[in-house]
């Protein structure tokens, strides 16, 4: 999340005049992440107790035919028991409208922190409200291609270019051929369903051990269910100091198939699946780095933090998944 656009008070309260929500309390900006303008917003609520939603405004990487998938994954899941915020539908009941020529959307605030040193036990929590999601998302009616799959990255990489790459770290033009490589990886056959595709921790909300929330889907696809536990484990097994936690890794696994039992198909492809993965953030940080506006409120991303970790994948991956 982020804020790229700013709305004065008055176009937000005119804005949610049109959710039956109560009346604009106050609007707070979001700073973390990097696609998306984002609003901490509170209300009166529509029985005047008070209520909290996430305002959204769709500015980077988001396509307005893709909104549909997006929204209304969130509204099947939701439904389905996993918890994952609904979107707010207008007083018409469109799940979006249109600001300054920008889809903006109203979702459910969900309690919770995203942890910052997370424990075996959240791990394996997390495990199994992801492999949960995924078996609730089979029967989800829309699809979406996976647009930020191994190719994507590759020709991001190359889009950044080698004197982009070296201006943000001398050693990153060398990520280019082992993401070449990975752009080779066939996923075809492997078991799919809708994926969330970035769970990092600032997109999980937890209470004690328990989630409580899986936020922030706007890269969410089709795609194979191996390729989230990749990328999960990639954003949540590693410490502040870029250093593997095995007990964290094992507890992902064990809670995810203590659900879902990954196919030997899954198993034998993880350890290249989560280099490709690695490389994915890699390019996404690189693009953002160089992209970003210099006056835009939001964290710029460190992409070696994800070229460390791909390399401690290219070493040791093998063992990890066994």
């Amino acid at each position: 999340m982020a804020v790229y656009t700013h709305l004065g008070a008055e176009e937000l309260a005119e804005l949610i005049a049109h959710y039956n929500v109560g009346d604009l309390v106050s609007a707070k900006g979001i700073a973390e992440g990097v696609s998306n303008s984002n609003w901490l917003i509170e209300t009166t609520g529509p029985d005047g107790a008070g209520a909290r939603f996430i305002l959204t405004m769709y500015e980077r990487r988001i396509e307005l035919d893709d909104l549909p998938y997006f929204l209304g994954l969130l509204d099947h899941l939701s439904a389905m028991g996993c918890p994952v915020p609904r979107t707010i539908h207008d007083r018409s009941g469109a799940a979006f409208r249109m600001e300054r020529d920008k889809a903006v959307a109203l979702i459910e605030f969900l309690p919770g922190v995203s942890p910052t040193q997370p424990t075996a036990a959240q791990i394996r929590n997390l495990g199994e409200v992801l492999a949960r999601m995924h078996l609730a998302s089979k029967d989800f009616a829309l699809t979406r291609a996976n647009t930020m799959g191994f190719i994507d990255n590759y020709a991001v990489l190359q889009a950044c270019g080698e004197h982009g790459l070296a201006a943000i770290h001398p050693d990153l033009p060398a990520i280019l051929a082992p993401a070449r490589n990975a752009a080779a990886l066939n996923l075809d056959a492997l078991p799919i369903a809708q994926i969330h595709a970035d769970l990092f921790p600032d997109n999980v909300l937890m209470l004690g051990r328990e989630v409580t929330g899986l936020i922030d889907f706007y890269f969410a696809c089709t795609g194979p269910m191996a390729l989230d536990l990749a990328v999960t484990h990639a954003a949540w097994c590693f410490d502040a100091n870029n250093a593997y936690r095995a007990e964290l890794g094992s507890a992902l696994v064990a809670g995810y198939e203590s659900v879902r039992t990954l196919t030997p198909d899954e198993r034998e492809l993880l350890p290249a699946i989560a280099q490709g993965a690695a490389l994915r953030f890699v390019a996404s940080r690189a693009e953002d780095w160089l992209d970003t506006p210099d006056d835009a409120l939001v964290t710029k991303k460190d992409p070696m933090q994800f070229a460390q970790r791909w390399e401690f994948y290219r070493k040791s991956g093998s063992q990890l998944f066994s």
